[in-house]
């Protein structure tokens, strides 16, 4: 096995966790400094996601268990999903309200990288037709008959 191949999705899940667990986090317990307004033209999307009360808590929540969930090596496949359409709307706002590229791009080109190193996870997820799986009770050992009387 290569470095790369070792050190690359553990380097790439960290570069990735982190900003997403510390920025999530500071929504809930202040420490960061405050962020310059956004741009006049991102003004009436950022005012409505926080108008709404409960987006924005809700997304923090999910970056920070996200973001754990990558620092810590638990559940990736699990915290690549639910970041997903929060790393697409970061590059849509970054990409159409607020130009600026190098943060959504490295976002996109980390979380792809992941995706791919954990492909076998992802897998029946990107099946056309797929069984459900049995149940429980299914899937026992049969019971021995028990004879009549």
């Amino acid at each position: 096995m290569s470095v790369f191949a070792k050190w690359g999705p553990r380097v790439a899940r960290v570069v990735l966790g982190l900003p997403f667990f510390v920025i999530g986090l500071s929504h809930f317990i202040p420490f960061l400094p405050p962020q310059p307004p956004p741009p006049p033209e991102a003004l009436p999307f950022v005012t409505g996601l926080g108008a709404s009360g409960y987006i924005m808590p809700m997304v923090k929540g999910i970056e920070v268990v996200a973001g754990l969930a990558l620092l810590t090596n638990r559940f990736v496949p699990l915290a690549l999903t639910l970041l997903a359409p929060i790393i697409i709307n970061i590059a849509g706002f970054h990409f159409a309200l607020a130009p600026s590229y190098p943060l959504p791009i490295t976002f996109i080109v980390l979380s792809l990288y992941l995706a791919w190193s954990y492909r076998a996870a992802f897998a029946p997820m990107l099946r056309a037709r797929v069984e459900p799986t049995a149940s429980a009770s299914e899937t026992s050992v049969p019971r021995q008959a028990v004879p009549a009387r």
